[in-house]
């Protein structure tokens, strides 16, 4: 397997979150950022706010806390998960957790991405919203899932492409956006900043 060539020409592009997976999703569309910085905000929703006004605030206030060079094209991004109007963020605790996996066993969940790209004053976004099913969760299995450690940093307590995968039978919309990067959406952003892909090495 070949590894993406890093650009060496026109913009730079700084990748505003320290998520690793945004930067392997990225690789995998041979894309690799200039440089790799993380936004110190504060993520804790507003009172009764939707869970799309959130994400989109979010990801544009990680936008806006970064001081960039001219000709740099800032990527950042946020992802959240939504059950009705509840917003589920990353639990604090195994308790809370449970308390999130409980609450999507059985049912649908929405899982919203908001990414912004930021070129000087120049701002394009998109959000991608995919909705989600879980099957209904035993308690053993939901015990053994929280033994595992995986839903720790994770919106919602779950990440699609690790051990909670077992309980995902359906999903409709974008697979990478769960992840947390939507990947055709940024691409198209990215292009039209003058980011492209540059293949891969020989």
């Amino acid at each position: 397997m070949t590894a993406p060539v890093p650009r060496r020409d026109g913009p730079r592009l700084v990748l505003g979150s320290a998520s690793p997976r945004r930067l392997e999703l990225l690789a995998q569309i041979g894309i690799v950022p200039d440089e790799v910085r993380s936004a110190d905000i504060d993520e804790s929703p507003l009172k009764a706010e939707d869970a799309r006004d959130y994400v989109r605030r979010i990801a544009g206030g990680k936008a806006a806390a970064f001081d960039l060079a001219p000709d740099d094209v800032l990527l950042c991004a946020d992802t959240t998960v939504a059950v009705g109007r509840r917003i589920l963020g990353k639990p604090a605790s195994r308790a809370e957790a449970a308390d999130f996996m409980r609450l999507m066993s059985g049912r649908r969940h929405r899982v919203l991405t908001a990414i912004v790209v930021r070129q000087g004053d120049r701002i394009r976004d998109r959000l991608v919203e995919t909705a989600v099913r879980m099957r209904p969760i035993g308690a053993a299995e939901l015990e053994a899932y929280l033994d595992i450690g995986d839903w720790q940093g994770k919106a919602g307590g779950y990440a699609i492409q690790g051990a909670a995968a077992a309980f995902i039978p359906w999903i409709q919309g974008s697979f990478s956006s769960v992840v947390g990067l939507p990947l055709a959406e940024t691409a198209a952003l990215l292009a039209a900043s003058g980011i492209t892909m540059k293949g891969t090495a020989p």
